[in-house]
């Protein structure tokens, strides 16, 4: 039996291994230094730099560092935030300080295990942090994200921003109030003013072109209506009327991305972390069997994929301790010692949670203990 279960942990660890690939490795430039990871399906187009790299994010939203450096990011000449820590994963939510702040007091799940997810959910509710992500959101080439897709903030994006900053007539702040931040009327917020000088469209696109004034409209012959009429060398009143409408309506503005929208898009970001993270980490038994007359201290270690395991935290619950109680659980060896209590036929689930260091994120992993 413990023979079987090993083949299956070691097809397990290939599959993890799989998933994860180049994730693990920080080194793949042929230097010392490490590269990070603007959220997880890839942030291109943002300039960023540390005390001694700089650079442009690429699609998978990569970026150069040395241990210990802060990142400081711009879309084109726009400031967007400074001092933020470089690690391997960067997200949104690690941008201010308030909500990376808030990112490190976690909160205890209805097992009574410690978990970073509903901690995560409520920075989500940040203003600052919302006004941000539905404005970079707003910055992507297509107008929506689909699940598995990044943000690419595109070259002709960035010009066009850049000609666009010095007309404002306020600086992009997104310290201020959601309804202040999206304010259209009775004047445009500087984010709706500066979205509505960037075309998301070719430049030869007709959706790039001025729209036609009233006057010319006024101006303009009204279209026959017989077909045979029609001069097509000949703009008509109704073809400046269509003409404007689709102009005006391909303009971008802060209600064309939710709160919602950008909720849901973090989220999906935060998961795919969290999966990666966990994914490097396994028991070295997911299923353990004991007959009732066994009663010695057993214990389950954690291991992680390439070795190098360290963790800050560790803390398990079983879930039926009169079957199986846990015993202690030492973050230092990472190991949970538990015995067995209960009659033949019995079991229970181990769970255990664990921090490893240098993140914020806890993993999730458990044991099946039966009693034989």
């Amino acid at each position: 039996m413990r023979s079987a279960h090993r083949i299956r942990l070691s097809l397990a660890l290939l599959s993890a291994l799989a998933f994860t690939g180049c994730l693990d490795d920080d080194n793949g430039s042929g230097d010392d230094t490490s590269t990070g990871r603007l959220n997880f399906n890839g942030f291109n187009g943002l300039t960023y730099q540390t005390a001694s790299q700089a650079g442009t994010t690429n699609a998978a939203g990569e970026f150069r560092y040395y241990p210990g450096e802060t990142l400081e990011f711009r879309v084109g000449d726009l400031p967007l935030i400074s001092g933020v820590p470089a690690r391997k994963y960067v997200t949104l939510l690690e941008f201010f300080e308030t909500t990376r702040a808030a990112l490190q007091t976690p909160m205890v799940d209805d097992e009574g295990l410690t978990t970073h997810t509903l901690t995560e959910q409520r920075v989500l509710e940040n203003a600052t942090l919302m006004n941000l992500t539905r404005f970079l959101m707003l910055l992507n080439w297509s107008e929506s994200i689909p699940e598995g897709e990044g943000i690419d903030i595109r070259k002709r994006v960035i010009s066009q921003l850049n000609a666009a900053l010095p007309n404002l007539t306020g600086p992009i702040d997104f310290t201020v109030s959601e309804s202040q931040f999206t304010a259209i009327n009775p004047t445009p917020s500087p984010a709706n003013q500066l979205l509505a000088a960037i075309c998301f469209y070719p430049q030869d696109d007709e959706l790039c072109e001025e729209p036609p004034t009233q006057t010319e409209i006024d101006n303009a012959p009204p279209r026959p209506e017989d077909a045979d009429e029609r001069d097509p060398d000949i703009e008509y009143k109704e073809d400046l009327e269509a003409k404007k409408e689709r102009i005006e309506g391909s303009v971008r503005s802060m209600e064309d991305t939710s709160t919602d929208d950008a909720q849901t898009y973090l989220t999906r970001e935060l998961k795919a972390i969290s999966t990666v993270v966990a994914n490097r980490y396994y028991l070295d038994d997911d299923v353990a069997s004991y007959p009732a007359s066994d009663t010695a201290i057993q214990q389950v270690a954690v291991r992680r994929i390439g070795g190098g395991l360290a963790l800050a935290e560790l803390e398990a619950v079983s879930t039926r301790p009169q079957d199986v109680p846990v015993h202690s659980a030492d973050w230092q060896s990472a190991r949970v010692e538990y015995f067995v209590a209960g009659p033949s036929g019995g079991e229970s689930e181990l769970l255990m949670s664990f921090r490893p260091e240098n993140t914020y994120r806890w993993v999730r992993k458990q044991l099946r203990v039966i009693i034989r």
